[in-house]
């Protein structure tokens, strides 16, 4: 347990502007000392003051946020030497019935990781910052793209009859090349000449976002090339859920077994038994994107990979159903490519 390792836990509630911070003593949780500091390099430097004054033995950082409003104060302290974990949010049922306000919620967060039994280290930088930012610009990308596709088949039917049929049967390439030359006519009524121009805009933001996400997968590839490129050679695996699986392993340390790697992706079993029945489901919590990433693979791999439909089939065969075999081979998915994680990325 972390109260038998340190004297001082110092809980940090971040915000845009303004972190504030809580000194508790490890072996009792006491409350020792509290500060608020603004969000910058001088605010991160006189709460470091305040821990070399009121924490001067063994401690540890504990941040809620560390990868979004906490990353400033998190890269700090770890340039610093100082040991910085990763907290997760306070559930709101608790915070509805404990009271909140920023002094709390440092309080909070402090004693949580002196609760915790599963501790993890913020996420690294450099490449896998990098491959974050490229992740959430692409995803942001397609979101657009799917938008306006679906609003460009909408507007498609209830668009004229002669435009109408002309565009409702052809593909999506052809489509969207056909929607974005068209053009004002003076043959047309009012109607028609809005639903040409609605159509030949989103046409051409389903072609520039395209064009976005495929740069921007590119980038992504480059990465992963450079980190782990033996990921790319598994099935299922391309750049895309090559760099989320990097993202959240992050590096050597944060994650200390394959067991906590398999609960962050919330593919770990979980009893979900009730008088004669003895099952398991999977978590509905950890890392959605994380859990998304092994979807995608197993999805992949059921059509296409041929020792995955085979472990699906004997798994059937002894009374499994599809989602309890699904949930078994996502296990072992989380399993392997940890694994390879630690083997590819121990280098860098």
């Amino acid at each position: 347990m972390l109260a038998d390792e340190l004297d001082y836990v110092l809980g940090v509630d971040t915000h845009r502007d303004e972190h504030t911070l809580a000194v508790v003593t490890a072996p009792t949780g006491a409350l020792v000392a509290g500060a608020a500091a603004a969000a910058a390099a001088r605010g991160y430097r006189e709460l470091l003051r305040v821990a070399d004054r009121y924490a001067p033995g063994r401690r540890a950082w504990a941040i809620e946020g560390s990868g979004s409003y906490g990353a400033g104060l998190a890269r700090f302290l770890a340039d610093r030497g100082e040991t910085v974990l990763e907290i997760s949010r306070t559930p709101r049922t608790e915070r509805r019935s404990r009271g909140k306000d920023d002094a709390l919620d440092a309080a909070r967060t402090a004693r949580a990781a002196l609760a915790s039994e599963t501790l993890a280290l913020p996420r690294a930088g450099e490449r896998r910052e990098a491959l974050r930012l490229l992740l959430v610009a692409r995803r942001s990308a397609v979101d657009v793209r799917r938008e306006a596709l679906s609003q460009l088949r909408a507007v498609i039917v209830t668009a004229p009859d002669r435009l109408r049929e002309e565009l409702r049967g052809l593909p999506v390439g052809r489509l969207l090349e056909r929607c974005s030359r068209l053009r004002r006519t003076s043959k047309a009524g009012a109607d028609e000449l809005a639903t040409r121009l609605v159509l030949r805009s989103l046409a051409r933001r389903v072609q520039a976002a395209t064009r976005e996400a495929n740069e921007l997968e590119r980038e992504l590839l480059g990465h992963v090339r450079a980190l782990a490129p033996a990921l790319l050679e598994e099935p299922g695996v391309g750049p895309v859920v090559a760099a989320q699986l990097i993202v959240a392993w992050s590096h050597h340390g944060r994650l200390r077994s394959e067991a906590c790697f398999a609960r962050l992706a919330g593919v770990a079993p979980i009893p979900a038994s009730s008088g004669q029945t003895r099952r398991h489901r999977l978590s509905r919590g950890g890392d959605r994107q994380l859990n998304r990433a092994l979807h995608t693979i197993v999805l992949h791999r059921r059509q296409h990979d041929t020792a995955t439909r085979d472990y699906i089939a004997k798994r059937s065969a002894e009374g499994k159903s599809q989602r309890d075999a699904t949930r078994l081979l996502k296990r072992y998915l989380a399993r392997h490519l940890y694994r390879l994680l630690e083997q590819q990325l121990q280098m860098t």
